[in-house]
């Protein structure tokens, strides 16, 4: 029995580690960005029905290169406009993906990629792309100079 809760501890760890910590709270992203001097990654998707959506979470988000980095240089913020029932969000958080939505992308572009400071200014713009991982990031990057 210890050996079987040692292994699911250990998977866990190793889960964690490789977590990408995804915050859909504004005002939350917006203190760790303060407290952390990392820039905010606002990612606007429908995570059931836009395949470019898909295919961004899939081949950039999703990837241990880009969560390895993301972890120690971005504080990532979704903001998911689901359409099925079964991946319906809460009323407060429609709301607040609306609002963010009505600032952000006003064009309302899926997927939408915008990189903020702290104070919800705006550095850069971008979607998504046919790239790897490293390009990816070379070019969020160079949103911050």
């Amino acid at each position: 029995m210890k050996i079987i809760l040692s292994t699911l501890l250990l998977l866990f760890s190793i889960t964690m580690i490789n977590a990408q910590e995804w915050h859909t709270d504004f005002s939350k992203a917006q203190e760790i960005s303060a407290s952390t001097n990392k820039p905010i990654i606002l990612v606007f998707q429908g995570s059931d029905w836009c395949g470019p959506c898909i295919k961004l979470d899939r081949e950039i988000w999703s990837t241990d290169e880009f969560k390895s980095y993301a972890k120690a240089h971005y504080v990532m913020l979704k903001a998911d406009f689901p359409r099925k029932k079964s991946n319906k969000l809460s009323e407060e958080q429609t709301e607040a993906n609306k609002k963010l939505a009505e600032k952000y992308n006003k064009q309302g572009y899926f997927p939408f990629v915008v990189v903020l400071n702290s104070d919800g200014e705006v550095l850069g713009e971008t979607g998504y792309k046919k790239t790897t991982p490293k390009k990816y990031i070379e070019e969020i990057n160079t949103f911050l100079k």
